[in-house]
């Protein structure tokens, strides 16, 4: 089958700091997929679902970019027994438009519902829920990956756990992935039963981090980066897990329909915004309001899934509000026992007057299978930055090596500016990950610009 024509565009991704140009195919079949990748040319392939990545990880340089979007299809529900077969290109969104009224979730889902199931194992995305139930990778059964050297496999991990652990993680360079089976979370309803708290600094954080994380299935923290002094830290807790149809007030909506899926949606963010809308000043007057409107304990509030999961889905494109510049999202984590590495990392970032009103701490449960998977047994703290803020990139080289250092990491998925020097140590497993590829793609015929940025 021959390939579809392919437009050059410009591909960036969600952060927009780093767009490079390549050739874009849409597959509408499995066999237009594997003839894209058998004649990809020299620079080769990468997969690209819904450009979530925040980074590098779906653009490929003067090579080509094949938009799984098209491929999406549901081929069954096992609805006994909470098992789905999907094309990779279906959207975590779609999967919850499906599952939830048969009472089903997915088993992990980031802060956004707007990624495929492809780019849920490459990247092998984790949740606020990472201390139960690990990464996303964990609930996979199987895949089917089309290798770089043309051949399609039903990869599971028991019977080819080397490849499988690889791909889980890998950034989509272990090959194509066309269609997965996933494992089910079941749910009696569509809402969510919440528990809200303040913390006046970071170690009061941390202590109930510690003491309570194992009581809920969600956790997740909001930080104030830009608090200094004996606020340094402070953070709003929000905590929770699906709510039993019990919990549903009597005579209400919510008890007629309780497995409807009703995400909230608002009006797109403008398509043009000018650096530094976001600085100092309005982010710290954003955080002041956003910690004070938190009520200091609340218990059993009952919010619908889309806003405890996924608040900034309500607004499409959100990520204009940086300007033209984009942003940059940094995430590392580091191990139990570096409690003082996390410390020291925020007093730096608060001193520095970061203005990040998306910062999030997470305590995340023992490390994945996955060769390059992100999560490790500790703390992990995300956050966002306008790229046009002076000075950012020596700043975050700083912290990537007290992040390297501490034998912590920065998730891939995310990055758009890491040194590759620093990548083996975050990555102790890199030299097999490497191996494995040559073995499967001789050719180089999958490959990113954050592979050869990074050489992985």
């Amino acid at each position: 089958m021959p390939v579809p024509s392919a437009p050059t565009i410009s591909v960036s991704g969600w952060g927009r700091t780093a767009p490079t140009t390549a050739r874009l195919l849409r597959p509408t079949s499995y066999e237009e997929a594997a003839a894209a990748v058998r004649e990809a040319g020299g620079r080769g392939a990468i997969a690209r679902g819904l450009g979530r990545a925040y980074g590098d990880a779906a653009q490929n340089a003067g090579g080509a970019v094949l938009d799984m979007t098209a491929l999406d299809r549901i081929h069954e529900i096992d609805a006994v027994n909470g098992l789905v077969v999907c094309d990779a290109g279906v959207s975590l969104h779609r999967l919850m438009e499906v599952l939830l009224p048969l009472g089903w979730f997915v088993p992990v889902t980031p802060g956004t519902r707007y990624v495929t199931v492809g780019g849920a194992i490459g990247a092998d995305i984790h949740g606020k829920n990472h201390h139960v139930s690990g990464a996303f990778s964990r609930h996979v059964r199987a895949v089917e990956l089309l290798t770089g050297d043309g051949e399609t496999r039903l990869v599971t991990p028991e019977d080819e756990p080397e490849l499988f652990w690889a791909t889980a993680g890998g950034m989509g360079l272990t090959g194509v992935i066309l269609a997965a089976t996933l494992q089910l979370l079941p749910v009696q309803t569509s809402l969510m039963s919440v528990d809200t708290e303040r913390a006046a600094d970071l170690d009061d954080l941390m202590a109930r981090l510690t003491a309570d994380d194992d009581h809920y299935r969600y956790s997740v923290a909001w930080i104030d980066l830009l608090a200094r002094g004996a606020r340094t830290g402070r953070a709003v807790l929000t905590r929770g897990d699906h709510a039993p149809l019990d919990a549903l007030p009597a005579r209400s909506r919510a008890r007629t329909a309780p497995l409807a899926f009703r995400p909230l949606r608002l009006p797109a963010a403008p398509r043009f915004v000018p650096d530094g809308l976001l600085g100092r000043t309005s982010v710290g007057l954003f955080n002041e309001f956003w910690y004070r409107r938190a009520p200091r304990m609340r218990r059993g509030e009952l919010q619908r899934l889309s806003a405890f999961f996924h608040p900034l889905d309500g607004l499409p494109h959100w990520n204009r509000i940086y300007g033209r510049s984009g942003f940059v999202q940094y995430q590392f984590v580091v191990g139990r026992g570096q409690e003082e590495t996390l410390r020291q990392i925020v007093r730096r970032l608060s001193t520095r007057g970061c203005p990040s009103f998306l910062a999030v701490l997470k305590r995340f449960g023992e490390g994945d299978p996955g060769w390059l998977s992100f999560p490790m047994a500790g703390w992990t703290l995300a956050l966002d930055i306008p790229a046009s803020m002076p000075g950012l990139g020596r700043f975050l080289d700083e912290l990537d090596d007290v992040v390297a250092c501490a034998g912590g990491r920065v998730y891939l998925a995310k990055d758009a500016r890491l040194r590759p020097e620093l990548v083996a140590r975050m990555y102790p497993r890199l030299d097999e990950f490497r191996a494995l590829r040559a073995a499967y793609d001789p050719r180089g015929a999958i490959t990113s610009d954050l592979a050869r940025r990074l050489a992985l």
